[in-house]
C-alpha cells in the first residue's frame, strides 16, 4: 500500500513539474549600457562611449546579464534579469561646451537584480513553431554600485624634519581632502520596449532597449553625500583638556568643519537634485525547457 501510495505522489510530483516546465524559459543578453548623469553625454541611448584614448585604460562599456521568465499565458510574464553593467562617461563626448571645458570622466561597475512584468502584444509564448510580437515591459529592482567616499586629513604644520608647529591661531593647519569609492545599493525603475521572436518551439530571440531610473546621483561620482564625509585629525599635539588632537577642539574643530564643506561643496558637479538614468540596448536568447507550453487551466 505504502508503495502504491510512493508511486502515486510521484507521479502527481512529475505532472506538476512538468507542467510548470512548460511555462519556463532561460536565457542571456549581450548589449552596451550607458549613463545619462551630470558628466559626459546626455543621449538616452547609443551613446558615444567615451574618450577612445582610454579605451586601453577603462576597456569597452557593455552589459551582459541571464534571465528567467515565467509566462502566466501567452501575452503576460514575469521576468527576473541579473545583470552586470560597465558604464563609462567622458566630457570629451558631450555636447554642452561647459562639460567639454570641465573635462571629466570616468567609470562605474554596477551589478542589478530586476523583476519586472511583460506583455506581449501577440500570443508569441502560445504553443507554435514560430512567431514574432512587440512587447513591453516595467518593475523595481535594486543597484550595488561604487560611489565616492571622502576623508578630510587635518594636520598641523611641519617643519623640515616633519616636526609638528603649534598653531598661532585657528587658520594655522592643513586641511586635505582624500577621495575613494565604496560599495553602495540603491533601488532603481526599470522598463522598456522590445521585439521577440519565436522559433523551432523553443528557441526565442529578442532584442530591447531599457531604460532605468535610478534613486541616486552618485553613478557618475559626481556627487558625494555628507554621510559619507569622514574627518581624522593628527594627535602629534594635544588638547590637555580633552586629551585628543588639539586640531578636534574649540576653534581648530569649528573651521575644519567649515573648509570640509568647502571642499565638499567645490568637489560636487552639477545639478545635485537629480537623479541618474541607466540605461541599456541589448540582444538576447532564450530557451523554453520542458515541454512546449499548452496553458491549461
Amino acid at each position: 500500500m505504502n508503495k502504491k501510495l510512493l508511486f502515486s505522489f510521484l507521479a502527481v510530483l512529475g505532472t506538476v513539474v512538468s507542467i510548470k516546465a512548460q511555462r519556463n524559459e532561460l536565457g542571456v543578453r549581450l548589449g552596451m549600457s550607458n549613463l545619462v548623469g551630470d558628466i559626459g553625454r546626455t543621449n538616452y541611448i547609443l551613446q558615444k562611449p567615451l574618450d577612445l584614448n582610454k579605451a586601453s585604460d577603462w576597456g569597452i562599456p557593455f552589459y551582459g546579464g541571464i534571465l528567467y521568465r515565467f509566462n502566466f499565458n501567452p501575452h503576460q510574464t514575469v521576468r527576473l534579469d541579473l545583470g552586470y553593467n560597465q558604464i563609462q562617461f567622458s566630457d570629451k563626448a558631450a555636447k554642452e561646451e561647459y562639460r567639454k571645458n570641465r573635462n571629466a570622466g570616468g567609470k562605474n561597475n554596477v551589478y542589478e537584480a530586476s523583476l519586472m512584468f511583460e506583455y506581449n502584444f501577440f500570443p508569441v509564448n502560445n504553443e507554435q513553431k514560430g512567431m514574432l510580437s512587440p512587447y513591453i515591459f516595467g518593475g523595481v529592482g535594486a543597484l550595488m554600485f561604487d560611489a565616492p567616499k571622502a576623508n578630510m586629513v587635518n594636520d598641523f604644520r611641519r617643519d623640515a624634519d616633519g616636526v609638528a608647529q603649534a598653531p598661532i591661531n585657528e587658520l594655522d593647519f592643513t586641511t586635505t581632502a582624500v577621495y575613494t569609492t565604496g560599495k553602495k545599493t540603491t533601488m532603481h525603475i526599470p522598463f522598456g520596449v522590445g521585439l521577440k521572436y519565436k522559433f523551432n518551439y523553443s528557441w526565442a530571440i529578442f532584442a530591447e532597449a531599457t531604460f532605468r531610473y535610478t534613486l541616486t546621483d552618485q553613478l557618475d561620482y559626481s556627487k558625494v553625500l555628507d554621510k559619507d564625509v569622514t574627518g581624522s585629525y593628527n594627535g602629534d599635539i594635544l588638547n590637555p583638556a580633552t586629551g585628543g588632537s588639539l586640531l578636534q577642539t574649540g576653534a581648530y574643530y569649528v573651521v575644519s568643519k567649515e573648509r570640509e564643506a568647502k571642499l565638499i561643496g567645490e568637489r560636487n558637479i552639477g545639478d545635485l537634485t537629480s537623479k541618474d538614468w541607466m540605461n541599456t540596448v541589448s540582444l538576447g536568447l532564450t530557451y523554453s525547457f520542458g515541454r512546449p507550453p499548452c496553458y491549461c487551466d
